[in-house]
């Protein structure tokens, strides 16, 4: 596994079906190499950090940068946490692309997953396809 010595954290809101079913992407990528390290939805409640922190045990993780949430200061000791604007700009970046490129992701939209299965998969593909530059293989499906 390469050493990871700083990574950027945070989460992103969308819903799917209707408004009422909010759902919040969390994940954390490499400050260095602006590429994911690992991802996780849920709500916006410490159990869902805890399982993107449980991802990234593999990685040797030493400055994590994230926002103000309180959830990354209740979870992450204050001496590997920076908080701010400075060193988030990547990640946030992302969220941009993401948004721009993935329209159930915008705020104000007609488009939208009826399903949390199916929002899910479509934004996991399209990290795998974006980020990572993997091809799906449909031959095993079809």
């Amino acid at each position: 596994m390469d050493v990871v010595i700083c990574t950027e954290m945070d989460e992103m809101w969308s819903y799917y079906h209707d408004k009422s079913h909010q759902i919040w992407l969390w994940w954390a990528v490499n400050h260095a190499a602006n590429t994911p390290l690992a991802s996780t939805f849920g709500t916006r409640e410490h159990k869902n950090l805890d399982q993107l922190l449980k991802l990234l045990e593999p990685f040797s993780i030493g400055t994590v940068y994230t926002d103000n949430h309180f959830a990354y200061q209740k979870r992450i000791s204050a001496e590997h946490l920076v908080t701010g604007k400075k060193n988030t700009q990547k990640i946030e970046r992302d969220h941009l692309t993401l948004r721009t490129r993935i329209k159930r992701l915008c705020r104000k939209t007609i488009c939208f997953s009826k399903k949390e299965d199916i929002h899910k998969a479509v934004i996991g593909t399209f990290i795998n396809l974006v980020f990572f530059g993997r091809k799906l293989d449909f031959s095993t499906i079809l």
